[in-house]
């Protein structure tokens, strides 16, 4: 289990807390260091606390869902409403406020293990020659480096994540560019025609599938 909290003695209870429940416990006392280990490591979940020293628990959350959908609880002081939408609508599967009992905690980390699954994460797609490391942000074809823009990858991420199920067009605008992109289906055309050009090669694999005016599909 992943735990991040900049207080080394909260770290401390909470590395016992978990091996005393049956779980080993992966320490960081910054957001950067906990987002290198669920990268390297693959937890089965996230404990974060929410004011860090570099970036904060919000933004933790946010970044870990561009490619994790590894149970999330944040840990925080501070019980205002304001900060508990913050870190939900960030990705955030619970909230728990500090002081908190080491079995509510327990009991609250296995009901959102239970709820969104506990198996690891695949974190690098591989088909037909593209290989798409979703935590490093790295894609290559057939062994080369393939240099996408940021929208470019956003884009291939939210495909790659729903490989098979076809993603509408304002799913993909909201995700990658947000909701006041929402209805902008041009932009998203354009995108997807660079993505294309970029990583399909000339007479190789289509990877990206057009369901003309609905949406697109990782088909692979």
């Amino acid at each position: 289990m992943l735990v991040c909290d900049d207080e080394t003695q909260i770290l401390r209870a909470l590395r016992v807390i978990l091996r005393d429940a049956g779980y080993e416990a992966l320490p960081a006392d910054s957001g950067e260091e906990a987002l290198d280990l669920a990268a390297v490591r693959h937890p089965q979940a996230a404990i974060i606390d929410l004011v860090l020293p570099d970036i904060d628990g919000v933004e933790v959350c946010r970044r870990l869902r561009e490619w994790s959908d590894i149970p999330i609880i944040v840990l925080s002081a501070v019980g205002d409403e304001d900060a508990k939408v913050k870190a939900l609508a960030a990705g955030a599967d619970d909230y728990v406020t500090k002081p908190f009992g080491p079995r509510e905690l327990i009991a609250r980390l296995e009901a959102v293990m239970r709820r969104v699954g506990t198996e690891p994460e695949e974190t690098v797609m591989r088909a037909n020659g593209l290989e798409v490391d979703l935590a490093a942000r790295v894609v290559r074809r057939d062994g080369h480096d393939v240099h996408l823009t940021p929208k470019e990858f956003d884009l291939l991420r939210v495909l790659v994540r729903n490989r098979g199920r076809l993603v509408t067009y304002r799913e993909l605008l909201v995700a990658v560019w947000g909701s006041a992109y929402a209805d902008d289906t041009q932009v998203l055309r354009a995108h997807v025609a660079n993505l294309r050009r970029k990583i399909e090669p000339v007479d190789g694999p289509r990877y990206v599938k057009t369901d003309p005016r609905v949406g697109y599909r990782f088909a692979v």
